[in-house]
């Protein structure tokens, strides 16, 4: 049965909506990420259409609207917080090396050097480095290994997510205790409001249209400075930091989208790519390659977290924090975006202590996010590419 533009829409916004009901009921125990993909991968196996994306008409607004998402993410973060991100940086490398030489020493022995390699890509970032595996793959006429790297490509969040949903759970029962011991104090002098180079807009004139005009006024200017950049600096990457500095000088009101009443609508656009490749995985593909496609997976998590256990102690950083900075590399954004927000709306019993919890998971897991994803992933596989 052919859908029409508003059916495909309502079809996917029920699936979503699902996913988000069995978050709340579970405490973010299972993410509404993970439930929704799983439903809908169960319904593409049971017949829905697999143009149930393309119909909704709204994937090239989505890739639009990525950048002005991060920069509102940008508005959320407190730009000295951001810059004190270094630490995640190195945590997010370490873990996501750990894992790819987990594959490499474990997986190679049991699915072969090539599956070892290939399965690099996707778990140590994204799409860049699976691009990268699956040119030299196509090259070498190794068919099989094409649809194994795009296989993990498309489960890889389902292995990521639960495992960042259930360490950002307990460091966020951890946060709570810290912030009915008195942190509350310590986060009101963090966000005591400094002044800003650009004086804030009267009330009458913070309106939907102007607020957004700013927003994608920034969202724009950010990806011509990529542009100018030749890409170096990802248009995402270049959003978001754009997104700090204009809330920092007082261009951009915080949670710029809220205030503009447009948060909801932007976040459900903008996560409609990341489901378009579910309707590629058929039970007959996952079924053939299931063997090194668990073995690929279940390598990657003991290096997670053998690295992650060592790199807290080292780092004096939490056990579960380090491990959901590491799980970015098999989430990417917005993964990490809807999971940190899951969590510290769930765990938040008032706003202050929403906002306090999701300032202390929140820039940890986007800098690693676009550490891995969108940076390093690509370096490590243009290095490993070498050896196929």
């Amino acid at each position: 049965m052919q859908l029409t533009q508003l059916q495909a829409i309502l079809v996917v916004l029920v699936f979503f909506s699902l996913g988000d009901l069995i978050a709340s009921k579970t405490k973010a125990m299972m993410s509404m990420r993970f439930i929704s993909s799983a439903l809908i991968l169960a319904a593409f196996w049971m017949g829905m259409p697999a143009d149930l994306f393309k119909t909704t008409g709204l994937m090239n607004l989505a890739m639009t609207f990525i950048p002005v998402l991060m920069v509102h993410m940008g508005t959320m973060i407190d730009g000295r917080a951001m810059l004190a991100q270094y630490k995640t940086v190195i945590i997010a490398l370490l873990t996501m090396c750990a894992a790819s030489g987990a594959v490499l020493l474990i997986g190679s022995p049991l699915i072969g050097m090539n599956y070892a390699l290939t399965a690099t890509g996707p778990i140590s970032g994204g799409n860049v480095a699976m691009l990268i595996m699956s040119a030299a793959a196509q090259e070498k006429g190794l068919n099989d290994i094409l649809v194994f790297v795009t296989m993990l490509l498309i489960l890889q969040s389902f292995v990521g997510v639960p495992i960042a949903s259930f360490c950002l759970r307990r460091e966020a029962r951890r946060l709570k205790v810290e912030f009915a011991n008195g942190a509350q104090a310590l986060a009101a002098a963090e966000k005591t409001e400094r002044k800003k180079l650009v004086p804030p807009l009267p009330k009458k004139l913070r309106t939907p249209f102007i607020l957004l005009c700013k927003t994608f006024l920034v969202a724009a200017l950010a990806v011509a400075a990529a542009k100018l950049t030749g890409n170096k600096i990802h248009p995402f990457v270049m959003a978001l930091v754009f997104g700090v500095v204009a809330y920092e000088l007082g261009f951009l009101e915080g949670r710029i989208l809220e205030v503009a009443a447009s948060s909801g609508l932007s976040i459900f656009i903008m996560l409609l790519p990341t489901y378009v490749n579910l309707s590629k995985a058929t039970p007959q593909m996952v079924l053939s390659l299931l063997f090194p496609i668990v073995v690929s997976f279940a390598a990657a998590v003991v290096g997670l977290i053998v690295s992650s256990l060592v790199i807290s102690k080292v780092a004096h950083t939490s056990f579960d924090l380090t491990l959901a900075i590491g799980s970015c590399c098999l989430i990417g954004f917005p993964g990490t975006f809807i999971v940190s927000d899951e969590v510290a709306r769930t765990y938040g019993d008032t706003e202050e202590e929403h906002k306090f919890i999701e300032s202390r998971i929140m820039p940890q897991m986007l800098v690693s996010g676009f550490t891995t994803v969108t940076i390093a992933s690509v370096f490590l596989a243009g290095f490993l590419v070498n050896f196929m």
